[in-house]
């Protein structure tokens, strides 16, 4: 599968030459850990089946780089990463722990395509649980030369964690680990997901000072369960999500010096949510006629969060009123 991917990877850049100069090769590829089949398509998901999954989705994104940079060198090929700062609930130090555990778990997949090896606390885990790499030879030179020239994430939030669960609400929006609790600090939705006013410039800064390299945030928004009401939704509270990320980001950029390539909303229109697997739970800036069972118009209807996001853009993210 491997050099299946990149002769399809070789394929777009010829088609799409001098219509597409970004590319990334996986989406969020450290999803597999929590969703194997549906990041990597795996329904046996033991852990040894998931590293040689990961390895190989590696080896893949490293050799579509080279193959890119030889041929067409005017390409940037960047790499995906759902990923979410990491806080401890108490000064506990078995909560600093955590967080570190936790963040590492994630970043690992950017420690491989960003610096071009395996770093040594994956190693020490895998000899550990008696989990073998499917190296073969030319593997591990193709990591080192085929790192990635930009790091791209997905951001929707923070992660607050801690060794002391008993009596907390579990973060319900934070992901699928046990350790994962409510942020007392933040104001949250239905669905638990919460509105970080800082989770932006603590991501940007972390991964540059880890990576040294320019970063995207492709995929960022928060789900709500809008209310239509005269034909439009009036959301001031996704209005006050993406203030804060744009504000965030903007510090991160003007006050800390992060290089920043850009920044995607997700997304402008509402869609089924991946998550819930429901229409109620909608991101979009323009709202569909459609319930969870496909009822509905499908008519489109423009959001406040629409107008403001038209306003913001315009501006290049100046004004933020």
């Amino acid at each position: 599968m491997v050099d299946i991917f990149v002769k399809y990877a070789r394929t777009c850049f010829a088609r799409f030459h001098g219509l597409v100069k970004y590319y990334l090769t996986f989406n969020e590829i450290n999803c597999i850990e929590v969703a194997p089949y549906v990041t990597a398509g795996l329904i046996h998901a033991d852990p040894q089946n998931i590293a040689n999954a990961a390895y190989h989705q590696f080896l893949a994104s490293a050799k579509t780089v080279i193959a890119a940079h030889e041929e067409w060198p005017e390409l940037r090929i960047g790499m995906m990463l759902a990923y979410g700062p990491m806080y401890a609930m108490t000064c506990d130090p078995e909560d600093q722990l955590l967080v570190m555990q936790a963040d590492n778990d994630g970043l690992f997949f950017a420690d491989v395509q960003m610096l071009g090896e395996y770093p040594q606390y994956k190693l020490n885990q895998y000899k550990r649980e008696g989990i073998t790499l499917p190296v073969q030879e030319g593997d591990l030179d193709a990591l080192k030369a085929g790192t990635c020239d930009f790091l791209s994430f997905s951001l929707y939030g923070s992660h607050t964690v801690t060794v002391h669960k008993e009596g907390l609400e579990k973060g319900e929006g934070n992901g699928a680990f046990d350790f994962v609790v409510a942020n007392p600090y933040l104001k949250t939705n239905a669905w638990g997901w919460a509105t970080d006013p800082n989770c932006q410039r603590i991501t940007l800064n972390t991964l540059y000072h880890r990576y040294r390299c320019p970063l995207w945030c492709v995929e960022s928004g928060i789900g709500w369960n809008d209310e239509f009401v005269d034909g439009t939704v009036h959301d001031d509270y996704r209005i006050d999500y993406m203030r804060a990320n744009i504000k965030s980001m903007k510090d991160a950029v003007e006050l800390d010096g992060i290089p920043l390539m850009g920044y995607l909303y997700w997304g402008c229109v509402d869609m089924v949510s991946n998550g819930e697997g429901e229409m109620a739970k909608r991101y979009g800036q323009i709202y569909v006629d459609a319930d969870n069972y496909g009822q509905g118009t499908m008519k489109r209807y423009l959001k406040d969060s629409y107008f403001w996001y038209k306003k913001c853009i315009e501006s290049n993210g100046e004004d933020l009123d």
